[in-house]
């Protein structure tokens, strides 16, 4: 199996097996990621993707679940995808989920009848970085869409059958517009049915614009402090689904929780209580520091 020198998959992903079926990311242009600044995108070859399931199929032949690489791969066309899928059902017979990142730009490419189709061949729980539901914050993160179009997009996969999952970030927005941020991304999760909502929270990186705007005194950072009551916003005025997964299980945010809502809600809520009542910036930040040195 050959993959890019850095791979990125999201955390519940850890022990599924890994195809790489293109290299970097289509739009690699939000303000905040640098994730793959370096990489060019390109497609890999289907000859050298199959040659990749010829050898996982010794070791993996009874494998359930795949995952393809890199940043967005539903970008490839759904016939792209279809004969992808086509080959993992060939060498991986017991394979029923093929799971990939995927954008609001790459959905909007595909028609409802293609995504059923590909949803037929085992395509399912696509990790979508949202990132918010306010459209201020995504034209200043240059995210490549509005709210609207987000909630159009989310809408054909639900129609379409196909489970996702929403990425979200506390502090995106800056310093005193995170409690708008919240309520404008709670109401855009409530009007659509993704499997699960997994907040991160804002890690300025540089070489990025919104580091550079940082340093320019362009966009001012949310404090750590700002960030939990933001996240508390989100949970107070979310009404999804029954047994909606929420996991705030990430390396960037202080508070690690998981479960399902609403049934947690009030435990998360509960919790995120206790750490505001009991820190206040300085010592909230040292611990937030002294945790982030320990990894």
């Amino acid at each position: 199996m050959n993959y890019d020198k850095i791979v990125y998959r999201p955390p519940i992903e850890s022990n599924t097996l890994l195809l790489q079926v293109t290299s970097g990311c289509s739009h690699n242009s939000c303000a905040y990621c640098n994730m793959y600044k370096n990489i060019r995108f390109q497609k890999e070859n289907l000859s050298k993707i199959e040659k990749d399931l010829q050898e996982a199929s010794k070791l993996h032949k009874d494998d359930s679940r795949i995952y393809l690489l890199n940043g967005d791969p539903f970008i490839l066309t759904a016939e792209e995808l279809k004969s992808i899928a086509v080959l993992i059902k060939r060498y991986l017979p017991k394979c029923k989920t093929i799971a990939m990142y995927a954008s609001i730009k790459s959905i909007k490419l595909k028609t409802i009848k293609e995504l059923k189709e590909l949803h037929n061949l085992g395509i399912d729980d696509l990790y979508i970085g949202l990132e918010s539901g306010n459209d201020e914050v995504l034209l200043n993160i240059n995210k490549g869409n509005t709210s609207k179009e987000a909630l159009e997009e989310l809408r054909k996969l639900d129609k379409a059958g196909i489970g996702y999952y929403c990425m979200i970030m506390t502090g995106i927005a800056g310093a005193g517009k995170g409690i708008r941020n919240a309520i404008d991304t709670a109401n855009l999760l409530n009007k659509v049915n993704c499997k699960g909502i997994f907040p991160l929270s804002l890690i300025l990186m540089p070489g990025t614009k919104l580091n550079s705007d940082c340093l320019l005194g362009k966009f001012k950072e949310a404090t750590e402090l700002e960030r939990l009551v933001e996240l508390k916003t989100l949970i107070r005025h979310l009404n999804v689904n029954e047994n909606t997964l929420f996991s705030s299980k990430h390396d960037s945010n202080f508070t690690q929780m998981s479960g399902k809502l609403p049934r947690d809600k009030e435990e998360f809520i509960k919790r995120l209580d206790i750490i505001l009542e009991n820190y206040d910036e300085i010592t909230l930040k040292l611990e937030f520091d002294r945790n982030l040195r320990s990894l």
